[in-house]
């Protein structure tokens, strides 16, 4: 492998001839090789966004020669649109500042540019990492400013469409089921009918709230670290800076970015992310109970409840012949479990802000990402994969419902709570009906027993 000289604070190192890393990142390669994960392509493209921004604002300004300027604007652009993914090696586990990531970036940048500017790669001439792609920058403010970014873009562009579709078929199937009257469960037992409907309708209820806390909580995630530079005083940045930047990676995103209101907090803190993934897990959790529900709900065919027949995308068994499996409810209800755990690390990661800095960044960027794109994917194959595809078996959920011993509450108002459990017992016992032990027992007549007890009068209030 053919390599070059490229030369830090701490002295040369050789690099990969075709790589526009630099000695910073070479370095990392070296003492931070741990695990599989790599730092995720869209807090790269994140970064980017900043260095770009970051440049316009100096071009404006006229603190940067204009050819350096459109260099660096041109290489970002190149990082943004991840035409140079292959540059970027880092693994998750690395300083807990995201230095080397954020010097990654700046290496690539600067070495790009050299390289559109005829140059020698290598050089730091005449586009600098620091002097230039860094200028009125530090990795404290950048990496909690792309972190912000990542997660705005990533929720509008894949967590929200995802959750609203999964959420439009939850509603069709809740107008399909409207008028199917079955057995409630609570306790996992036998209660009052409600119909198909209903119960669905309770899902899509449950997950439109959802998706209105993540709607809420990403208001904290506009607000940007950029600008504090070191520990917060914002120290090498010219006044207002923060606000000009802002307002550049806001054009850029069509998302509206501000300065944090305090970036002393910014940098030693991450609540608004925690904040953040709280939501994702009560989204988790929620997806949990919704794909748990229509797993047991499909369950059988023959010896469950069987009430949904759910969509058979593939073989359920290696040598059961013929057996169909839950498998998008299996997939959503693991992403829930990671993403719940998810979330336990951010909690740990975000109280561990020392001072002016936390230093948990790297693992906080990594847990929060991967819970947005996991939840996003699983929920539009929910959504595609099963939700859409479910059918009633109405043939089972009538022969329950009138097996149902809680009809018996329907007499309760006319007959007393104690005369009813009588009659639920007895039909239970002998393996009668309701209707069998409620005439023997000559509180009523046939005709009123019908009158009282009818499933399409006890789904609602009377």
């Amino acid at each position: 492998m053919k390599t070059r000289k490229e030369y830090d604070s701490i002295g040369g190192i050789d690099v990969p001839v075709d790589k526009y890393w630099g000695a910073s990142t070479q370095r990392s390669k070296k003492y931070f090789d741990i695990g599989e994960f790599k730092v995720r392509s869209v807090l790269i493209k994140s970064i980017g966004i900043i260095k770009k921004s970051a440049a316009i604002v100096h071009k404006k300004e006229k603190q940067i020669d204009i050819k350096i300027a459109n260099s660096i604007i041109r290489a970002a652009d190149e990082v943004i649109k991840g035409k140079l993914e292959e540059h970027f090696p880092l693994k998750v586990w690395q300083t807990g500042s995201g230095t080397q990531t954020n010097m990654n970036v700046n290496e690539v940048i600067s070495n790009r540019a050299i390289q559109i500017l005829k140059g020698k790669l290598g050089s730091k001439k005449p586009v600098h990492p620091n002097d230039h792609v860094n200028k009125s920058q530090s990795t404290n403010d950048v990496f909690p400013s792309a972190i912000h970014i990542a997660i705005a873009i990533e929720t509008r562009d894949k967590l929200l469409p995802s959750l609203n579709l999964l959420h439009k078929e939850l509603k069709r199937k809740s107008n399909q089921f409207k008028n199917i009257i079955k057995v409630g469960r609570t306790h996992l037992q036998d209660a009052t009918p409600l119909t198909l409907g209903q119960e669905f309708s309770g899902y899509h209820s449950q997950l439109e709230d959802t998706i209105l806390r993540i709607k809420s909580a990403l208001k904290e995630i506009y607000f940007l670290a950029q600008g504090g530079t070191a520990v917060g005083t914002g120290i090498n940045t010219k006044k207002n800076f923060d606000k000009k930047i802002c307002r550049e990676i806001s054009n850029l995103t069509k998302i509206n970015f501000k300065p944090a209101k305090n970036k002393f907090a910014a940098l030693a803190a991450h609540d608004a992310i925690v904040n953040y993934s709280g939501t994702l897990n009560t989204a988790a959790v929620c997806l949990m109970k919704i794909a748990n529900d229509i797993r047991y709900l499909g369950s059988g065919p023959r010896a469950g409840y069987g009430e949904l027949i759910l969509p058979a995308n593939e073989p359920g068994s290696s040598i059961m012949p013929g057996k169909v499996n839950p498998t998008q409810s299996e997939a959503v209800t693991m992403v829930c479990v990671k993403v719940i755990g998810n979330h336990n690390g951010i909690t740990i990661a975000g109280s561990q802000g020392q001072f002016e800095l936390n230093v948990f960044k790297p693992l906080i960027a990594h847990n929060i990402l991967q819970s947005i794109d996991l939840i996003a994917d699983s929920s539009k194959n929910f959504a595609k994969f099963c939700v859409k595809g479910i059918k009633a078996n109405t043939k089972k959920i009538k022969s329950d419902l009138e097996n149902s011993l809680m009809l018996v509450t329907a007499l309760t108002p006319k007959i007393g709570y104690d005369k009813a459990t009588r009659i639920a017992k007895a039909a239970l016992k002998n393996g009668t009906t309701l209707k069998h032990e409620a005439v023997k027992s000559k509180l009523l007549t046939e005709k009123e027993y019908f009158k009282i007890v009818n499933p399409k009068k006890m789904i609602n209030p009377t």
